[in-house]
């Protein structure tokens, strides 16, 4: 389950930042708080991916999924340049998602809330 909070959370990071470009640096009102809401989903999502995934791997292919995300929606929507060095770029972290995919081992769901003490 972890992996799909990850991948959701990363689709969203490509959503709010999309949204930031809409919302003319969070400037008019209905795509700001649609950017903001995609934000704190995002957030929440790599939180709950963090229970069972390292940090290095989650923070990493949560990362990767949005530069690529956006960087394809930049081209495709914003008419950004598709040279092939920058695809073969987006390729790389690509590449680099998969191989954290594959090499990374999920760990048991962790509940590192500390106790609250009473004092005595």
């Amino acid at each position: 389950m972890a992996w799909i909070y990850l991948g959701l959370a990363g689709l969203l990071e490509v959503v709010w930042a999309i949204g930031l470009k809409h919302s003319e640096g969070l400037a008019r009102l209905w795509p700001s708080l649609w950017t903001l809401a995609a934000m704190a989903a995002s957030f929440w999502l790599l939180a709950l991916a963090l229970r069972s995934l390292p940090i290095g791997t989650a923070y990493a292919v949560w990362t990767g999924i949005g530069a690529v995300g956006t960087a394809a929606l930049g081209i495709l929507l914003f008419g950004e340049p598709a040279t092939w060095p920058r695809l073969f770029c987006i390729v790389l972290i690509l590449a680099g998602i998969v191989g954290l995919k594959l090499t990374t081992p999920i760990s048991a769901p962790t509940d590192d809330t500390p106790a609250v003490s009473s004092p005595d």
